[in-house]
């Protein structure tokens, strides 16, 4: 009997272990979501963008998860709320961004953190060094190592393998995504509201990424871990590349609320300077190592 159960025990652990990792961890602090370690080919293979976004080049990735949503206003209330959002160590060149100083936390129209019914709305007017004070304020509470994705991440957890435009497909229009003329008054929509149930004629359309990942198209700008060139596709190292080592800018992606549909492109690129603090359109959603 005892060498039954033990060989039950082994067939159990070698079939989790075919199995993969999990589709979709949650360490308290969000949905994260899987992609697969993998090659696939970056860049405008549509011809529609800019030279920066040139030449097409396949990348291999190290398999990672990514944040399911933006983060939201809850998650990073959680932070600013904890005696760790001041601990220098947590912070890029040991500068704590005043909490006063994140801007429309107090701006019920843009729908800020600190104002009534708003917890799961994206942050928004969060600088990149407070996204990665974040990332490692999470890596500390979980004991996991949580970061901004890097920019060739980005761009495969939002359109996959199969080079589409938009994470859901090639077409676009406001029942899928969040961007400029979709509103009265432009701002952030609820993170997964286009998550095609139950939202009228929105009932039929999913701007799920082939992942499970929502709102890599509109909503708010995400910051990513490179430095931006205008030129490093050219020169890009072919597996799990990082960016340039140095640089003015870093990286954004995914267009927003405030731009037109070709902004939203899975490829288009975009670049910021990383402690401006005014951009009220972006946000960020951390990657999670293995």
């Amino acid at each position: 009997m005892g060498g039954y159960f033990a060989f039950a025990l082994l067939i159990s652990a070698a079939a989790i272990q075919a199995a993969g990792p999990p589709a979709v961890i949650n360490d308290g602090h969000g949905d994260y979501v899987y992609v697969p370690a993998g090659a696939f080919q970056m860049g405008d293979n549509f011809g529609d963008g800019e030279s920066r976004e040139r030449p097409v080049h396949m990348v291999e990735l190290d398999g990672f998860y990514i944040g399911k949503y933006e983060v939201t206003n809850a998650e990073w209330k959680r932070f600013r709320d904890d005696p760790g959002y001041v601990d220098t160590k947590f912070w890029p060149g040991a500068r704590v961004t005043p909490k006063d100083q994140v801007s429309y936390w107090a701006d019920a129209k843009n729908h800020g953190g600190g104002t009534p019914n708003s917890d799961n709305y994206p942050l928004v007017g969060v600088n990149w060094d407070s996204a990665v004070a974040y990332c490692n304020w999470l890596s500390a509470k979980t004991g996991k190592k949580y970061r901004l994705p890097t920019e060739a991440e980005w761009e495969k957890a939002a359109r996959g393998a199969d080079q589409r435009r938009y994470p859901w497909g090639n077409d676009i229009d406001h029942t899928y995504a969040n961007y400029v003329g979709g509103a009265k008054f432009d701002t952030v929509t609820e993170v997964g509201f286009y998550d095609g149930a139950g939202h009228g004629e929105l009932q039929t359309r999913r701007n799920a990424s082939p992942y499970g990942v929502f709102d890599m198209a509109g909503n708010v700008m995400e910051w990513c871990q490179d430095w931006y060139s205008r030129t490093y596709y050219a020169v890009s190292p072919r597996k799990n590349p990082k960016g340039p080592e140095t640089g003015a800018y870093r990286i954004m992606r995914g267009g927003s609320f405030f731009v037109d549909a070709l902004d939203l492109r899975t490829y288009a690129r975009a670049a910021a300077w990383p402690s401006f603090l005014a951009y009220r359109m972006v946000g960020f959603r951390p990657a999670r190592e293995q």
